[in-house]
């Protein structure tokens, strides 16, 4: 089976701008940001999509969002951000493995579900 970019970026094949990484994932910069802070939370666990997740992925999703406030807190952004996670083609997921979008410094609030 051929490696996904993110797996190919995990495993250092491919460079990126890392900005944190464990044992569990990795936040790298987006290659084409939709906001002026746009990073994106890898688990290294290759899963394809939110809706491939099972049950014995709990405890790495929740590793995900701790991540992400551990990452906005650096930031200093940790009271003005976003999640998004696209499930699926239709959804706008282009790479299929689990990822995450931490999105801050434009304001979303025309964008929100309130």
């Amino acid at each position: 089976m051929t490696k996904t970019i993110f797996e190919k970026i995990i495993d250092k094949e491919l460079p990126a701008n890392i900005i944190f990484e464990d044992e569990k994932c990795i936040v790298i910069e987006d290659i084409s940001p939709k906001a002026p802070i746009h990073l994106l939370v890898i688990p290294k666990k290759p899963i394809k999509m939110l809706s491939a997740m099972s049950e014995k992925d709990q405890a790495l999703l929740g590793h995900l969002m701790l991540t992400i406030k551990k990452v906005a807190e650096q930031l200093d952004i940790k009271d003005n951000f976003n999640v998004v996670i696209n499930n699926g083609e239709k959804a706008g997921q282009t790479v299929f493995h689990l990822h995450l979008h931490l999105l801050s410094g434009k304001n979303f609030s025309d964008l929100l579900l309130a």
